[in-house]
């Protein structure tokens, strides 16, 4: 009996050996005929040795890593770059392309409050002075960002630049366009105010302002102060190549009195959430202006430079009527253009 149990176990272990020496030979020939029809495989394994970066699907892209040159001191980036995600540099998808002495660089400032929009610090001037240098340099004057972040820039003389129009719709057709604008007298005394800063032995505004310096004489509109504020000249220009919905006209007066109101529209425009509230602002009497609780860069409240603000000379009010009086047609052509009445008398 205790044989008999022998031969079955040795049959079995038999069977079991034949078994898993055929598994073993049918396997190695599916794995090789498998490295045979796919060798790339073979060749260029899922896993090596060398440090190979994982992309995953995630709600941030990972980017190339920045120029060894380019910095960013800002914390949040700082943080970025030790979570493995670099911020790269864009052309910039808006531009706040005019007007000079509007309240551009106020808007730039309360605009780059929120966290999704990123800007240029300094005029580019790259569609009037810089073009020729190619959009590989402008590229490089723009500030690192991430997925989903807007990039701007601004340079008030692109709206009175005759070839700004076609080289921005050149970089890209889609560009939204922001265009800040002031009452055009009061705007051409704040113009007069900044030269005047510069060069103190200017003739006065009100010899300036007229042809032959009298004021018996016409308003003269090669004079720069005067001309910029011709809005409508300049917006038909650009309406040859961007059509009216790309274009955002922000109210210089309302910037000062209610901007929560204005960067309200701006973050509408932009397709943002509204981060940027009345909580953001507080308004300084000194300089009539308002000024910032905190911002990039500034974790203490802080007004806009001293350059801002400036007291405006006293102007003759019959210089002043006469200025209303030739700026009067203009203004409602424009009004006409924008659909936007911002009353200026």
């Amino acid at each position: 009996m205790d044989i008999h149990i022998s031969q079955k176990l040795l049959i079995l272990l038999l069977i079991l050996a034949v078994i898993s020496i055929y598994l073993y030979t049918f396997n190695t020939c599916v794995v090789s005929s498998i490295s045979k029809a796919l060798p790339k495989w073979k060749h260029n394994p899922l896993i090596s040795s060398d440090n190979v970066a994982l992309h995953y699907t995630t709600s941030v892209r990972v980017v190339p890593l920045l120029e060894a040159n380019e910095t960013d001191a800002s914390p949040k980036y700082r943080f970025f770059r030790e979570q493995g995600l670099n911020p790269e540099q864009q052309l910039p998808s808006a531009l706040i392309i005019g007007v000079k002495k509007g309240g551009t660089r106020a808007l730039l400032e309360f605009i780059r409050i929120h966290p999704d929009v990123r800007a240029a610090g300094s005029e580019v001037h790259f569609f009037d002075k810089h073009y020729a240098k190619g959009f590989q340099w402008y590229r490089q004057k723009m500030p690192p960002t991430l997925e989903g972040q807007i990039t701007i820039e601004k340079s008030p003389s692109y709206f009175i630049t005759k070839e700004a129009p076609r080289r921005v719709q050149h970089m890209n057709p889609s560009t939204k366009l922001l265009v800040v604008v002031r009452n055009p007298v009061t705007r051409a005394i704040s113009d007069y105010t900044q030269a005047i800063s510069k060069k103190p032995d200017m003739k006065p505004f009100e010899h300036l302002v007229f042809v032959n310096g009298s004021d018996n004489s016409p308003i003269d509109v090669s004079w720069g102060p005067v001309k910029l504020g011709i809005y409508a000249r300049y917006l038909a220009r650009w309406l040859k190549y961007f059509p009216l919905s790309q274009f955002l006209f922000v109210s210089g007066e309302r910037l000062i009195l209610d901007p929560a109101l204005e960067l309200r529209r701006v973050q509408d425009f932009f397709g943002l959430k509204r981060v940027v509230t009345e909580k953001h602002f507080y308004f300084n009497s000194t300089k009539g202006f308002p000024c910032l609780f905190k911002s990039e860069g500034h974790s203490a409240p802080h007004c806009l430079g001293k350059t801002k603000g400036r007291n405006h000379p006293y102007i003759n009010p019959v210089v002043l009527q006469r200025l209303r009086d030739f700026y009067r047609p203009y203004n409602i052509r424009f009004y006409h253009m924008t659909g936007i009445n911002f009353g200026w008398s």
